[in-house]
């Protein structure tokens, strides 16, 4: 009897409980979502104000572009171009050399972008994945080579190239970053991260030779590697300014920084060709990040987990 009675009453008393430890949960979840809501909260502005930093100079530039010459530095500043016009550009196109500019940038990276690609691409596979004497030694003078500025070499390399007649234009803008050590570095951390000796020793077992064991295994596997590195030679080789003025005498073999750089060291200060020489400039990049932005992201993500 006692037993019987006191099982209905222990019952309530259980679901009370549960109730109020139900009751109890969501108010402590929410108070442990609290923090999150707010670090997120944090994290979304500070992208935000980022993005407005690097943002802001190419809608200005963009703006002043599309501006007569006198209403760029108007005051209060105006995004919005009142009257708009087209003379910026007009008047860039043909009164300056700006094709044989723009020529001359596009050739030379695009052609050191894919001889830096492939000549580092093979460097870091020798690195990573064969073994020969002095191996060690050569890779850390590779690597200690990354802290050598390059205004270092900058006049070494000038003599050099002078004095063996190698001074022409399209040679010399492309020698330089043909084989930087970062992108030899690069590749040799991704083979060995990402390519196993068992697939290289599987494709030499059914007689690959070595150069086909690259170009039929290894190179399509770089393929995330290979797209971020190539963004970065470009990027490099199309906005260097220090070594095209050094090698570079004739103002008609220029690139576009040099050029753009003598229209804003005019004596009128030419501001309003310079920003619209700047708009045109800035497309080429972003076409190459647009095109290879998916094998960039991979390479960044393949590059910052191991494993």
């Amino acid at each position: 009897m006692s037993t019987t009675a006191s099982t209905p009453t222990s019952s309530p008393a259980r679901a009370v409980t549960g109730a109020a430890a139900g009751g109890r949960r969501p108010s402590r979840a929410h108070r442990a979502d609290a923090p999150a809501l707010v670090r997120r909260g944090l994290l979304y502005a500070t992208l935000l104000a980022l993005l407005v930093v690097f943002i802001a100079p190419l809608v200005w530039a963009i703006s002043g572009s599309f501006k007569q010459r006198g209403d760029i530095f108007a005051t209060p500043p105006s995004l919005i171009p009142d009257p708009a016009t087209l003379e910026n550009y007009r008047n860039l196109l043909t009164t300056q050399p700006f094709w044989s500019w723009f020529g001359i940038s596009i050739g030379t990276s695009t052609i050191s972008t894919t001889v830096s690609v492939l000549v580092c691409a093979m460097a870091g596979y020798g690195f990573a994945k064969f073994r020969f004497r002095g191996k060690r030694i050569l890779f850390a003078i590779m690597f200690s080579s990354l802290s050598v500025p390059f205004a270092v070499i900058l006049i070494p390399l000038f003599v050099l190239v002078v004095k063996s007649g190698l001074a022409n234009p399209w040679f010399a803008l492309i020698v330089p970053w043909v084989a930087p050590a970062f992108g030899i570095f690069m590749m040799q951390q991704f083979i060995v991260q990402a390519i196993p000796d068992e697939l290289i020793e599987s494709a030499r077992i059914d007689g690959c030779s070595e150069f086909g064991t690259f170009r039929r295994v290894v190179l399509p596997l770089l393929r995330p590697s290979l797209g971020a590195l190539g963004v970065w030679s470009f990027l490099q080789s199309y906005n260097s300014f220090m070594w095209p003025l050094v090698i570079i005498s004739d103002s008609a073999q220029y690139t576009l920084p040099l050029g753009l750089n003598i229209l804003y060291a005019s004596e009128n200060r030419s501001y309003d060709l310079v920003l619209a020489g700047a708009v045109l400039a800035s497309i080429p990049t972003i076409l190459v990040f647009v095109l290879l932005r998916r094998q960039l992201l991979e390479g960044l993500v393949a590059g910052a987990v191991k494993g």
